[in-house]
């Protein structure tokens, strides 16, 4: 049990984890404000929200549990540890499974590429799940009234990093704000994305169109030359079967991105991200619990396929979860390498190879034979030679016995 401050969660862990702990309980040292009288402060003021115990990009190497647990809570643990008396606690984890249906989501954005291989591959999951899963994808933008970036007299203060007058940011991708892609560009192009959803994904939870758009970019378009281009845009629009007009529409009724005024869309995206609490993308969320750990196709396919009720599980799941080969499980609909039909043999095959087998141990008897026949002549020989001078021997004695 270490007391939260001084160094950032995972220091924490991997210093306890390099001494020797098989987990990691973390004491907060400041109330939340909603914990009132139970709580009781000393020279802190008290927290709106709980701290959001995240991995600062460098924990890949912990592999021991850590939990972050309320100062009310943990007060009275101390207390009990300072007057010398056993504390034993149970810690347990798992994704909530309220029903039969679970929700999934990816922050992520247009530029960023570690999530790039994962947009790929997990279409396929997202269709196989159909109407038992509901997925969201969420763009990252940046508040530009809380990064300074709104002037006094309501003028952008970022140069072409934002939109809306300073409002909606994102980072310069190749940090060159002169050329080459903008942050505004990052914008737009998030609000293309989240347009596409809101019109052909929203609905279902699925949106093979927003798939296929975001897969079609990527191949197409996320490149320096072409992410801002018209008409590779419009190409992937034709691919992936969307509408260009009712695209522009939504972006247009949202807001747009030329005046200083909200833009609705972008606006829902800021709040959103301040309740799930993203600090590092890519960020997954599977019932709302984000998902730790690499943006792999396994982990993520896995983690959705552990959020539905008991008995509520769907078939892809049951017959892919366990499979060697997850992704080809999801993409053929079953998995081969373990399929009865790849595990048994058939009749011809079995034939055969008892054909084989006996022609095999014929052959290699009738060599056996041969040789112990060979060896066995080959003794007899021996053995003749032997008593060939003996005989000769006795006839020339009985001749002389004649003579004489």
């Amino acid at each position: 049990m270490v007391d939260r401050g001084g160094c950032t969660f995972v220091t924490k862990v991997r210093n306890a984890q390099r001494s020797g702990a098989a987990g990691v309980i973390i004491a907060d040292n400041t109330c939340l404000c909603s914990a009132g009288d139970a709580c009781v402060n000393k020279g802190f003021d008290c927290e709106d929200r709980e701290p959001i115990m995240a991995d600062d990009g460098s924990g890949s190497d912990i592999s021991i549990p850590s939990f972050l647990m309320f100062k009310e809570d943990a007060d009275v643990i101390k207390d009990k540890l300072f007057d010398n008396s056993m504390v034993q606690i149970q810690m347990s984890w798992a994704l909530p499974t309220p029903d039969d249906r679970v929700e999934y989501s990816l922050w992520t954005t247009p530029t960023e590429a570690v999530s790039r291989d994962f947009e790929r591959q997990f279409q396929h999951a997202a269709v196989a799940y159909g109407e038992k899963a509901y997925f969201t994808p969420h763009m990252y933008i940046y508040d530009g009234r809380a990064s300074g970036c709104v002037g006094a007299d309501g003028e952008d203060e970022c140069y072409n990093l934002c939109t809306n007058g300073g409002r909606y940011c994102a980072t310069d991708p190749d940090n060159d704000l002169d050329q080459g892609i903008s942050g505004a560009d990052v914008v737009k192009e998030s609000l293309r994305r989240i347009c596409i959803w809101s019109i052909y994904g929203e609905k279902d939870g699925v949106g093979v169109e927003w798939w296929d758009y975001v897969n079609e970019f990527m191949y197409r378009c996320a490149n320096e030359g072409f992410f801002k281009d018209n008409g590779c845009i419009k190409e992937a629009y034709e691919v992936a079967g969307i509408q260009a007009k009712k695209v522009n529409t939504c972006m247009e009724e949202a807001g747009g991105l030329d005046s200083p005024e909200e833009n609705a869309l972008l606006e829902k995206e800021l709040i959103a991200k301040d309740v799930a609490g993203v600090v590092i993308l890519p960020a997954m969320f599977v019932n709302k619990v984000p998902i730790r750990g690499g943006l792999e196709f396994a982990t993520i396919f896995g983690a959705v396929c552990a959020g539905y009720a008991a008995g509520t599980v769907p078939s892809i799941c049951r017959e892919c979860e366990l499979c060697p080969d997850q992704f080809g499980c999801v993409q053929e609909g079953s998995c081969k390498s373990l399929t009865k039909a790849d595990a048994a043999v058939s009749t011809q095959t079995f034939s055969f190879s008892m054909l084989g087998l006996s022609a095999i141990f014929l052959v290699v008897g009738l060599i056996q034979y041969q040789k112990s026949r060979s060896e066995v002549r080959s003794q007899v020989k021996g053995i003749i030679a032997e008593y060939m001078p003996l005989d000769v021997e006795n006839n020339d004695m009985d001749d002389n016995i004649e003579i004489s």
